[in-house]
């Protein structure tokens, strides 16, 4: 229970540091660097996310358009095998 009791203290001070800080206009500055370089990495972060997803379904369709030629030249030996022979 203290542990949770710190934690809430300390959010509640960061809440009012912040709030502190954005009141002068030299912190507002700071504050807005901040953001600009959170929204700088969430976008790097997005876009490396998207590339890799596409990545990932270039090799899942790739595997799948195997598979499915895989297994339709197995049955096409299949009734090839099984085809009557005009011996």
């Amino acid at each position: 229970m203290k542990k949770v009791l710190w934690f809430l203290m300390g959010i509640v001070a960061g809440f009012v540091a912040a709030h502190l800080v954005n009141k002068d206009p030299r912190g507002q500055e700071l504050l807005s660097e901040v953001d600009l370089r959170i929204s700088e990495f969430t976008d790097r972060m997005g876009e490396a996310y998207r590339t890799q997803e596409a990545k990932i379904e270039g090799i899942v369709t790739e595997v799948k358009d195997a598979a499915q030629d895989a297994l339709s030249k197995d049955a096409v030996s299949k009734d090839a095998a099984s085809a009557p022979r005009g011996d």
